[in-house]
């Protein structure tokens, strides 16, 4: 058992390299034509659009990494089937839960692949390749918003600790790449909603430990009491060429509000929803993100067990060929329901972890009733 064990995984983990590799190439020059469309823009040179797009490529691994475990798998089971050696291991006593082991063994090596690079490599390339792109072309990250980029976060009686004491409310006019801020516009408000300052800032920094270094500040103090008959005397203006204020925004909070949920990691994921519970703002976009990022590796296993019943079916005449595109369908199938299945979740507010298990699920019931079947003829 351990000999065909090692010859198992040795000719899927091969083709399951081959196909990866080959999906990556194909992916690499459709995304290099569409980036030559912006060379000339500032700074952006050939090498750079070369580097973007090498740099893109593990989000890319992440994502086909279940279509090319199962067709792989389906590709070495095509053969050993064509070439009769399933019929012979089955004769030596091979059973299919014995099969199903060895391949759930193999996958499992893929599974940790695929988790650690979408957890470590594809978020740290992602953001590497939008930072190149936006710094050699001039840009910045918010230029796209007509009122700028606004986000929200909570003012703790002591720094980012504490009891809540108001709300503040950010409106930033520029985002650029190396996460400084400009044009940045702050609403300060207390727990009644009351607004009781107004900061203007030509620039902000992020210093570390959530604090900003505000440049060329106007600060605006609003009375408390309200409807005073004063109180527009009691308004207090202030000008500053440097103030530190506590945050619970980061520079990677800030970030994520341009970065496509499925390119995040896990923990950001998770991160940033506590961070919008917080704020009594919408997760449901980014809950139903992290359970995806959690189950998605797994999907490799549900793809596997697509593959196996590929190798009780025999054709001697372009059967390969033909399990292979059959292969290609399943896995385009799989990607697009689990897409539908994620817009419907959003829409119709399903519970985040039954919309990025349902897909899955399903799948592997249909792999478990082929194989029923084909186990019976």
């Amino acid at each position: 058992m351990k000999v065909l064990q090692r010859y198992f995984a040795v000719e899927i983990l091969r083709s399951v390299l081959f196909v990866l590799i080959a999906f990556l190439a194909l992916f690499a020059f459709f995304d290099l034509i569409a980036e030559l469309q912006e060379l000339g823009q500032g700074g952006y040179r050939l090498q750079h659009a070369f580097l973007y797009v090498l740099l893109s490529l593990p989000g890319y691994a992440y994502e086909l990494m279940p279509i090319a475990a199962l067709i792989g798998t389906i590709y070495v089971l095509a053969q050993f089937a064509s070439r009769s050696e399933f019929t012979i291991m089955r004769a030596a006593s091979m059973s299919t839960f014995m099969a199903g082991w060895m391949l759930v063994r193999i996958g499992l090596i893929l599974v940790l692949l695929t988790f650690l690079i979408g957890e470590f490599v594809v978020p740290t390339s992602t953001r590497l390749a939008e930072s190149l792109k936006l710094r050699v072309q001039g840009s910045s990250l918010s230029q796209g918003f007509r009122t700028g980029l606004w986000t929200k976060d909570v003012i703790h009686s002591d720094g980012i600790s504490g009891a809540p004491i108001g709300s503040r409310f950010f409106n930033i006019n520029e985002l650029r790449a190396d996460g400084q801020l400009r044009g940045v516009k702050i609403y300060e408000l207390d727990l009644e909603f009351h607004m009781t300052a107004l900061i203007l800032a030509e620039s902000a920094e992020y210093v570390g430990a959530h604090i900003w270094r505000l440049k060329n500040v106007e600060l605006t103090r609003f009375p408390s009491v309200k409807f005073e008959d004063n109180a527009a005397s009691r308004v207090a203006i202030e000008k500053l060429s440097s103030q530190n204020m506590v945050s619970e925004i980061t520079p990677e909070i800030l970030s994520v509000l341009f970065t496509d949920p499925d390119r995040m990691s896990a923990i950001d994921l998770a991160a940033y929803t506590k961070h919008l519970e917080d704020n009594k703002q919408g997760t449901e976009r980014y809950e139903i993100a992290f359970w995806k990022k959690v189950i998605y590796p797994f999907v490799i296993l549900v793809m596997m067990a697509m593959a196996l019943p590929f190798a009780y079916l025999h054709f001697r005449s372009g059967g390969v060929s033909l399990k292979i595109f059959a292969g290609i369908m399943i896995g385009v199938s799989f990607q697009l329901i689990n897409s539908l299945f994620s817009h419907l979740g959003l829409l119709n507010t399903w519970p985040a972890f039954a919309t990025a298990a349902l897909p899955s699920a399903l799948f592997l019931l249909a792999a478990l009733s082929v194989l029923w079947w084909v186990e019976r003829h």
